[in-house]
């Protein structure tokens, strides 16, 4: 008998395809993640975001009224008013800073999710919310200790950085301008640059589950030779979404005026206005919390895309998925997580050939080969010539 080959079905079709991408394919499939399922991403995105928007907006408010309203005791001008007013400032200030720093906080878990997603989406494969934040939950903390370490940083070296402005614009005087502009022009590529070498931490966190320093490490290795494709892609990202957002803010910016026209005609500051700017207002800060969410999931998914285009490149992330797909449609269970296997392995680029040491490997045509010579045969000799005689004869 003849043992015939088991049939398997032809791998599903993922995202992007399983080799190195092209800035062109990691541009324009930032955005199928979110179409692929956005009930899952995106209802989850609009929650967080409606969530901490609220909550954030609440816990302003009632830390206004609450420092404001002991005010109302005191005689303006005098010092006691005075004492109150910077105290319910500054904590009014204080009480804004730590709920953005929360609201950043919910953001970097939204991204932990959509990465999650991304990184099953290559192979093909759709996950429920509860599968996805089953992922994401074991180093959740982890996310927000490197959200909350960032800013941390940011907002320390944003205030030395001011304290060293100001000091020596006062001594320079009439200098303080181009000392300020000197400072943009040093800070503005620096930002670039940090962002850029710390974009696939949160990718490294989930899908390696590496700690903050692991993360930030492997971060810095895997983008190094990428720089301007990846800094490319979160700009103009980053750029299609500031127009967007300005484009969607023009209309509702006229709705609010006409809102207020319609119930104000008068133009007196009474309720009915009010009730007009306040429609407006809402209006405006729903569609540009659904900009903001698809913004978050589109440049969460870039970044998922680069951290698997940079592994391909440099750790052969690439041979590992199309293993696990093929193992995977063949019918087996119980497969090894391919993100986590050959994490930091280096291979060679299997497009160029090696050098030589000391000479740059440049591709180049096969050498041909030498010519050889030509056997030459030599014709045998013709037989000798003999009488002809007829015959009977001698």
């Amino acid at each position: 008998m003849t043992a015939f080959p088991t049939w398997t079905p032809a791998a599903r079709p993922g995202i992007v395809p399983l080799h190195p991408l092209t800035f062109g394919t990691i541009l324009g499939r930032s955005f199928v993640a979110l179409r692929q399922n956005p009930r899952v991403l995106l209802g989850f995105a609009l929650v967080v975001q409606t969530v901490g928007t609220i909550v954030a907006a609440a816990g302003i408010v009632a830390a206004g009224v609450f420092s404001f309203a002991r005010l109302a005791t005191l005689q303006p001008g005098t010092e006691d008013f005075e004492t109150v007013m910077a105290g319910a400032i500054a904590l009014t200030s204080i009480v804004g800073i730590v709920l953005s720093l929360a609201a950043s906080a919910l953001g970097i878990l939204v991204q932990g999710v959509v990465v999650g997603e991304v990184a099953h989406a290559i192979v093909a494969e759709k996950q429920t919310l509860r599968a996805l934040w089953a992922r994401v939950r074991p180093v959740a903390g982890r996310l927000v200790g490197y959200t909350l370490l960032v800013t941390l940083i940011g907002t320390v070296a944003l205030g030395a950085v001011t304290a060293v402005v100001v000091a020596v614009a006062v001594a320079a005087g009439a200098w303080a301008v181009l000392i300020v502009v000197v400072v943009l022009i040093v800070a503005v590529p620096l930002l670039l640059w940090l962002s850029v070498k710390l974009l696939l931490v949160p990718s490294v966190i989930v899908l390696e589950g590496a700690g903050i320093t692991t993360g930030i490490a492997r971060s810095w290795t895997l983008t190094r030779g990428r720089f301007w494709p990846i800094l490319g892609i979160v700009v103009v990202i980053t750029l299609v979404f500031g127009v967007l957002t300005q484009v969607a803010n023009v209309p509702f910016m006229f709705l609010t005026t006409g809102l207020s026209t319609i119930f104000a005609p008068t133009g007196e500051p009474d309720a009915t206005a009010l009730i007009g700017i306040v429609v407006g207002a809402v209006l405006t800060e729903i569609v540009m919390m659904l900009i903001q969410s698809i913004g978050l999931i589109v440049q969460s998914t870039a970044s998922a895309l680069i951290y698997a285009d940079c592994r391909m490149r440099r750790e052969g992330l690439d041979l590992d998925l199309l293993a696990y797909v093929d193992r995977r449609d063949a019918g087996q269970t119980e497969l090894p997580d391919p993100y986590r296997l050959h994490i930091g392995r280096e291979t060679a680029p299997r497009w160029a050939r090696p050098a030589p040491a000391g000479v740059p490997a440049t591709p180049s045509a096969p050498a041909e080969p030498a010519a050889q010579p030509v056997p030459t045969q030599t014709p045998p000799d013709p037989p000798a010539a003999t009488e002809w005689t007829a015959p009977g004869t001698r």
